[in-house]
């Protein structure tokens, strides 16, 4: 066998000049053969086959979460599959035709040098790819650190640099984070996160639009998330590349869904998706954008529910935006999928375990899906128009994070910095609620605009609702908030404020309390609506099961002589 992994650079444009040639003869000699057999010769080569089939009847939709839907046009689904997957599809749709990878239509323009990568027209290699994301934290260290989030199946690193005016501290400000190329043959999004660091680093102190957000803002840029796939022929090449990851798997269907529980796609969580659960779970991103290729558009949540995100008006603000600037600055015709340039993703099509809706749902970070370019690797000396279209909507989609309800939450005796649960009373559902950060206590509400009843609630403390809180857009509205710490001498005897454990729960939840008599307690989802649960009591503790729960957010409300409201995650 090749190793691919060895080759130099111009013996690896003749390899893949070869496969391309290869590839476009096999496909010619293959169409005799039935899409199956078609099919079960390119797993055997890639591992994943792509092909389209006829959009299913109303009352077989469940088919298309078989498979990677990549895009649904004229009536037709098209779609990636592993080899299990392919086996559980092919018998169960009508018009399957295999088609060729869209990665193999041409061979890409592979830079030499860094010097070329520079110029934003060539695709770098993967040693090129690394190298550049080391210049940039050598050439401003002040600005840039680098860190390594983990490593692929392959054992490629998963690289993220953050962006800021200090870079080796946590601030008081919002964490914003974008990410490119889950999949990893759609790669346009790669090119600019690439050009957008080098923009922002380049820029600081000379452009006050780009200073004034480095200084206000935790910027996390992650060029490549799936580098396996995209270097599927080795090293040296993007030519060949796949939307998989080294294991055959779909990263973007691979998270914990909110509907469809942890293992969405039937797959253990994968080295990738592993990597950005831990690191997500360390940070508390306020906004968020994860960049695809294959179509024209803003996707915005919810991808799995059929229901509106509670934050619907905003979502389509910020897409709307989005789309109007790059059709403005793009050419004709650019950007203009769907409804003009946005989608609700269930509308578009449903996908269960994105990456988008884990964001939303259990890290509370409004994230978009943004989808950059028809062609999921265009031809290199395109890449500049993309970005001469799209740098001016990925300022100002950072530049949202200014905007809404911002504040810090603190103790109202020692001044100190609470984490705390922050609802838009009678507004907020499906966890789309947010939490102050540990550190600083600082909060950011994103939101459209109107006047909004703000609960702010701490546990060991006094919940605080402030009513007739007014925003507007692309305002930004100051709210600082000090809450009461509950002492031994303001409980009743009957039932001081409860302790909460373990949180996350799995099997069981314990409350603790003081006093013989027993709270009256109930479990709700993140709505409020309730869930069926049980629950005992004895002096002192109550043990509620919650191993039934599908793993998520939920809410327990505590009521004794006092009433407590308090969050907590089954896992």
């Amino acid at each position: 066998m090749t190793n691919f992994m060895l080759l130099k650079p111009h013996n690896m444009k003749l390899l893949t000049l070869t496969l391309l040639v290869m590839g476009s003869l096999t496909l010619a000699w293959s169409q005799n053969q039935s899409p199956y057999t078609q099919a079960q010769q390119i797993l055997s080569e890639r591992g994943e086959v792509y092909f389209r089939f006829d959009y299913p009847a109303a009352n077989d939709l469940d088919i298309i979460k078989t498979v990677s839907v990549d895009a649904v046009r004229n009536n037709h689904v098209f779609a990636y599959a592993n080899r299990k997957e392919f086996e559980k599809i092919y018998q169960r749709v009508s018009g399957l035709e295999i088609l060729p990878s869209p990665s193999l239509q041409y061979p890409a323009r592979m830079a030499e040098n860094l010097l070329q990568v520079q110029s934003w027209d060539y695709y770098p290699t993967y040693g090129q790819y690394v190298a550049m994301m080391d210049s940039f934290v050598n050439a401003h260290p002040e600005l840039c650190r680098k860190e390594i989030i983990g490593t692929t199946v392959n054992g490629r690193e998963l690289i993220i640099l953050k962006i800021s005016d200090h870079t080796g501290i946590k601030e008081a400000e919002p964490e914003f984070l974008y990410t490119s190329s889950m999949h990893g043959d759609e790669l346009t999004g790669a090119i600019l996160m690439l050009r957008l660091i080098d923009y922002l680093l380049s820029g600081y102190g000379t452009d006050p639009e780009i200073t004034e957000l480095v200084d206000h803002t935790e910027i996390w840029i992650n060029p490549l998330a799936n580098p396996d796939g995209t270097y599927f022929l080795g090293n040296s090449t993007v030519s060949g590349a796949i939307r998989y990851n080294g294991n055959f798997v779909d990263i973007n269907r691979n998270f914990p869904d909110p509907e469809d529980g942890p293992h969405p796609d039937g797959n253990n969580w994968q080295p990738e998706t592993v990597a950005w659960m831990q690191f997500m779970s360390q940070h508390n991103f306020v906004m968020a954008a994860n960049f695809h290729g294959g179509a024209e558009l803003m996707n915005y949540p919810w991808d799995t529910y059929t229901r509106l995100h509670p934050d619907d008006n905003w979502l389509q603000l910020v897409s709307r935006e989005y789309a109007d600037t790059v059709q403005f600055f793009g050419p004709a015709g650019y950007f203009d999928d769907e409804n003009n340039g946005i989608t609700n993703g269930n509308a578009w099509y449903e996908i269960d375990g994105g990456r988008q809706d884990y964001a939303n749902y259990f890290h509370h970070c409004r994230e978009i899906c943004i989808e950059l370019s028809a062609s999921k690797k265009p031809q290199a000396t395109a890449l500049p128009g993309f970005w001469d279209a799209n740098y001016r909507a990925l300022i100002n989609y950072m530049k949202q994070t200014f905007y809404g309800i911002h504040g810090i939450v603190t103790d109202s005796i020692t001044g100190e910095p609470l984490r705390a649960f922050v609802e838009v009373v009678g507004h907020d559902a499906d966890s789309s609620q947010i939490y102050s950060d540990s550190t600083h206590g600082n909060y950011h509400r994103l939101i459209k605009s109107g006047t909004y009843d703000l609960c702010f609630s701490s546990p060991g403390y006094y919940s605080k609702t402030i009513s007739g809180v007014s925003v507007s857009d692309y305002n930004k509205t100051e709210l600082n908030v000090q809450l009461v710490k509950i002492t031994q001498s303001a409980a009743n005897k009957q039932l001081t404020y409860p302790c909460l454990y373990p949180n996350p729960a799995s099997e069981w939840l314990y409350i603790q309390h003081s006093g013989v008599d027993c709270p009256v307690v109930q479990v709700t989802d993140i709505s409020g609506r309730p869930v069926n649960t049980t629950s005992s009591c004895k002096s002192g503790l109550t043990t509620i099961s919650v191993g039934a729960l599908k793993p998520g957010w939920y809410l327990l409300l505590v009521q004794g002589e006092n009433a407590f409201r308090l969050p907590f995650l089954v896992d």
